[in-house]
């Protein structure tokens, strides 16, 4: 049973001055906490060690005002109300710990804001045992890094509308602003934040590696060296695909390694390594029977990067190795490959919208996606100028099936056929791995397809399972007797 710490008076008569705080100050936390001072905020601070809340405070008390709380209970005393507490603190079972040690010093209509990565399960869970408790409590979509953390994140709370009426007005504040929008908005009930944040994660595994791929490609197809293909991002960051990643990448491309003298991308290992959130984002699709395929093939990409004792041991394995396009051939591939990464986005884009509008039909969230693309325009790790396409495209039509058949990507995904095809076929003629842009591709291909052979599939399915069947040209499902000499159908 929940203890009414106030009115039983044992934190009565304290001031309550701060309007938010935050409870856990590592990197994450302490740049929200700033961000919130900086923008006027009071805020409480609080860390399970001190140290952490004793050295926020010296270092950044000139940014504004914070409340420096050494227990859960001064934590408590200093907020206002409705309190309103901010977790940043590890995903899992030390979320779990810190609201058991807090929600017995809350009153009815507090708020917990969780705004770690938590698994959206774990967010219904969590709503659900707080709301019987009559507290608020917010699963929050975080996205744009330390630097997004301190000066503007894309910001996806979940939860309870009257929630978000206390909260809101102070996380648009300190959120990202695109053409003076704030990049935030109510998402929806209990998970709908986390899962949109996690589907966000998603795309970004599909976009990283969809540029990774446009690298290999101009390095092993066409032979350039990375300071080079620096200058071919940089020049791509000024068309249709200026983002924050394309722009990282140039970055990233251009850097010299100063121990070596080596561009620095030649000296960092092979191994993509991974949090986990691309993997929920397909394990979640699966369940929801969406396919991710982009996202997936990212996902696992990183894990066969890391798989260094099955690599090593397929060394040997006879195939195309050093082959290069020349002449004719690489005339133009570049801009091929740019095609090919425009067009590969959409469809990743696409997939991640689908899997929201799937989990929003599954678990009852009332989500626009028309917004979610707003609020995605910046502070977030994938905002892009292609997000103000996607905003535009449910704006014409909200109820779209897939952004894919909107008018301004269809023509996009149009201009981009011929290039597309060679991309795809230029790689596996020259062994250079592309399962971004494959599957993209075969996803394309296949969504518009007028007749698939899971017509094939279907069948070998009764024949070996009597899964049944139905016919395009009458209604209600069959079987054939496969094991008979007449095969004889029959309706199920």
């Amino acid at each position: 049973m929940r203890i009414n710490a106030f009115g039983s008076g044992i934190l009565g008569g304290v001031s309550q001055t701060a309007e938010i705080g935050v409870s856990g100050l590592a990197t994450m936390g302490r740049n929200i906490a700033r961000n919130l001072a900086r923008h006027g905020h009071t805020v409480a601070v609080h860390n399970r060690t001190d140290q952490r809340t004793k050295e926020l405070v010296e270092h950044f008390s000139d940014e504004g005002t914070f409340v420096p709380a050494y227990s859960a209970e001064d934590f408590v005393r200093s907020l206002e109300r409705p309190r309103r507490i901010v977790l940043m603190v590890p995903a899992g079972k030390a979320t779990d710990a810190v609201i058991d040690e807090f929600t017995p010093l809350l009153d009815q209509g507090d708020v917990i804001i969780d705004a770690g990565n938590a698994h959206f399960a774990d967010t219904r869970r969590r709503e659900k045992a707080l709301s019987d408790m009559g507290l608020n409590f917010v699963g929050m979509g975080v996205s744009g890094g330390e630097e997004g953390a301190l000066n503007g994140p894309s910001i996806m709370p979940g939860g309870p509308k009257e929630a978000y009426d206390s909260l809101g007005p102070l996380l648009e504040d300190i959120s990202a602003k695109v053409d003076g929008t704030p990049c935030c908005t109510h998402i929806g009930a209990d998970g709908a934040g986390h899962f949109v944040k996690m589907v966000h994660n998603g795309i970004e595994y599909a976009d990283m590696q969809l540029i990774a791929e446009a690298y290999d490609l101009l390095r092993s197809g066409l032979g350039m060296d990375p300071k080079a293909i620096a200058d071919v991002f940089t020049t791509w960051n000024r068309g249709r695909l200026d983002s924050y990643l394309i722009e990282i990448t140039s970055q990233v491309l251009a850097h010299t390694d100063a121990a070596t003298g080596k561009p620095f991308v030649d000296i960092v290992a092979d191994e993509a390594e991974q949090k986990g959130t691309g993997r929920w984002t397909v394990q979640a699709a699966l369940d929801l029977g969406v396919p991710v395929t982009g996202i997936a093939e990212a996902t696992f990409a990183r894990s066969l990067s890391g798989n260094r004792t099955l690599r090593d041991a397929a060394k040997g394995l006879p195939g195309v190795s050093g082959a290069k396009l020349e002449g004719a051939a690489a005339e133009g591939f570049a801009e091929d490959i740019e095609q090919a990464l425009y067009a590969s986005k959409i469809v990743a884009y696409a997939q991640g919208f689908n899997e929201i509008q799937a989990g929003a039909t599954e678990y009852g969230w009332s989500i626009d996606l028309g917004q979610v693309a707003k609020i995605w325009r910046g502070g977030c790790i994938i905002r892009a100028k292609f997000l103000n396409e996607i905003t535009a495209a449910y704006d014409r039509e909200p109820g779209l099936t897939t952004l894919l058949t909107d008018t301004s990507f269809a023509e996009a995904l149009g201009g981009a056929q011929d290039s597309w095809r060679r991309v795809v076929a230029s790689s596996a003629q020259l062994g250079i791995p592309t399962p971004g842009f494959s599957s993209a591709l075969a996803y394309y291909d296949g969504i518009r397809a007028e007749r698939l052979p899971a017509a094939l599939v279907q069948g070998q399915r009764d024949f070996f399972g009597a899964h049944t069947y139905r016919r395009v040209d009458k209604a209600g499902t069959f079987h054939t007797a496969w094991a008979t000499d007449d095969r004889a159908e029959s309706e199920a």
